[in-house]
């Protein structure tokens, strides 16, 4: 069933187009051509200090030429582990600009995390801040990178705000030793003068980008992305978001390692002309400040920065009318934080109301949208133009009826290339049906109505979204399988006001290990070097017992039930 054709954009907005006319050409290529177009606008905000579009170009350019000085191929994976700052975007398109793949990571990834990631993609260089050197060093031999760049946030500050970050911030960053093994920032720019025949050409449909996450079997592994993927999503979301024009500032609060702060904050606004205001550090007290300093006109963000923005009393009396978008994406937006949201922003002379979408990394990021002038209670909206959705018998092609829920299949531009060395599952996820597209069988469950609108029910398979994150409870539950104390474990959500939900963990000791607080420490150290910050368990409840399955498989939704009851009993 062909449902964007049968229920178009231009239906709900008047004139959206169906289809779209796509950038062929890489991702360098659409940034270069925006540069043209307006050299002297700015492209990125970053702690006071502006970026136009000619000057976002030629650092690209030195960047592209330093990497090519340094022997990096077309088609090597250059490692990206930068919070949101300049050097990382312009990192992020020269990696592009000389046919090399970025893989993109979370800087605050546990070191074994790190490992892993440099391994999985065969990384031959890496980026990153200072403040995270040591991580990189005390992995680095088991690692193939051969080169190691480490910048700071001072490289990207202007010297008022460079003396100040080093007389507070700064101070708090252990010092690198003068001999480690590490390219900085200003060597690194230097290297430039070196380059030449740097310049690769790439196709659309050439791999561009990594980005992880955990698949339909929860284990991570990385998504390759092609340069359509990016550019295509770069037209189909100022496409349903008619009020864009260049110029307008997105407030890039969403990190550059995840496909929502990297393809809709980043490159969607760098495609059309708009400026990104890059937040490095979010907390919701930066967050607020940022949105009214700089007018902001579109903000992007998951419920638990909107939760945490309705609680800060920094925005008595904010005038948000500059506002022409706010979308929530990442995790489901409740009805009742909606309508509180929808209010705040009436309350602060906002004409429009929180639009919420969905999508997968699998498709960068989100590929359906709620329209500005139509909402529908419970509803993630409408497909993009050029994208298809439609409702199947889980793991099936067997199309099922409006209203009746089942498994969200997803087809169009942005659809990834495979997961990279897993060629099993790229064949489960992703399938070609009798219509000719190939759908992305997501997992998730939900339904549609007779005029295209999705309704988001859940996800198939186990997952724990805190803050915008995704947590793979088989995973965690493998790590902590593997500790000598731990005979057996198991790893839930639990719902909680400002995260939607934290981690918490149940574990069974093995023989001869004691249920005492220094156990807990001790396990709860033995996470630190494994999993991501975001990942973390708040807490570790030991059991004498789990409860079980028919088939004697750990009862995971028994223990939920109980957390519940003991949230209600409080």
């Amino acid at each position: 069933m062909n449902i964007t054709a049968k229920t178009p954009w231009k239906d709900h907005m008047g004139d959206v187009p169906m289809h779209l006319k796509y950038f062929e050409g890489s991702m360098y290529e659409a940034l270069a051509a925006t540069a043209q177009k307006y050299p002297k606008q700015v492209a990125l905000d970053f702690m006071g200090k502006s970026t136009t579009y000619e000057t976002l170009l030629r650092e690209v350019e030195i960047c592209a030429k330093a990497l090519k000085t340094l022997g990096i191929r077309p088609g090597e994976k250059v490692t990206i582990a930068m919070p949101n700052c300049p050097q990382g975007i312009f990192m992020f398109y020269a990696v592009n600009r000389i046919g090399a793949i970025a893989n993109m990571i979370h800087p605050l990834s546990a070191e074994k995390e790190i490992e892993f990631y440099l391994k999985e993609s065969d990384s031959v260089a890496a980026i990153t801040l200072d403040q995270f050197y040591g991580k990189f060093a005390n992995i680095r031999a088991n690692s193939p990178i051969r080169n190691l760049i480490i910048t700071s946030v001072a490289d990207a500050l202007s010297p008022v705000m460079k003396l100040g970050y080093a007389l507070t911030e700064g101070k708090k960053i252990a010092r690198i030793p003068e001999n480690a093994p590490v390219i900085r920032w200003k060597e690194f720019r230097e290297l430039s003068k070196c380059g030449h025949n740097y310049a690769v050409k790439r196709r659309s449909e050439d791999p561009a980008v990594i980005l992880y996450s955990g698949g339909t079997t929860g284990t991570t592994k990385g998504i390759v992305l092609t340069n359509k993927n990016f550019n295509a999503l770069g037209a189909q979301v100022v496409s349903a978001n008619q009020m864009f024009r260049p110029g307008d500032k997105m407030l890039a609060a969403m990190p550059i390692f995840h496909g929502f702060g990297l393809g809709v904050c980043i490159h969607t606004m760098l495609f059309n002309g708009g400026r990104c205001i890059l937040v490095p550090r979010f907390t919701p007290k930066t967050y607020a400040k940022d949105l009214v300093k700089h007018r902001c006109n579109f903000v992007a963000g998951v419920p638990t920065l909107y939760e945490a923005l309705l609680r800060l009393p920094d925005m008595d009396g904010a005038d948000l009318s500059c506002l022409k978008g706010v979308f929530s994406g990442g995790d489901s937006l409740s009805v009742e934080l909606k309508k509180k949201l929808d209010k705040f922003l009436y309350d602060h002379k906002a004409t429009i109301q929180v639009r919420e979408g969905y999508g997968t990394t699998e498709t960068v990021t989100a590929c359906c949208l709620t329209p500005a002038h139509m909402y529908k209670e419970g509803s993630i909206g409408l497909p993009f133009p050029d994208t298809y959705i439609k409702i199947v018998t889980p793991d099936t092609d067997e199309e099922l009826p409006y209203g009746q829920e089942g498994e969200i299949l997803l087809a169009g531009p942005t659809v990834m290339k495979e997961y990279m060395h897993h060629p099993e599952e790229t064949a489960q996820t992703l399938r070609k049906h009798a219509d000719g597209l190939t759908w992305v069988y997501t997992g998730d469950l939900g339904s549609m109505d007779e005029q295209g609108f999705v309704y988001f029910k859940g996800r198939a398979k186990r997952m724990i979204v805190t803050s915008g994150y995704n947590v793979y409870p088989a995973q965690m539950e493998n790590i902590l399988d593997a500790h000598e104390s731990v005979q057996m474990s198991c790893v839930i959500g639990v719902p909680d006001p400002l995260k939607m939900q934290k981690v918490k963990a149940f574990v069974k000791l093995a023989e001869g290990a004691k249920p005492t607080e220094k156990t807990k420490q001790e396990l709860l150290d033995y996470c630190r070097k494994h999993v991501a910050k975001y990942a973390m368990p708040y807490d570790i409840e030991f059991r004498e017992d789990m409860p079980k399955t028919l088939v004697g498989k750990v009862a995971y939704r028994v223990l939920e039930e109980e957390e519940l009851k003991k949230q209600k009993a409080k």
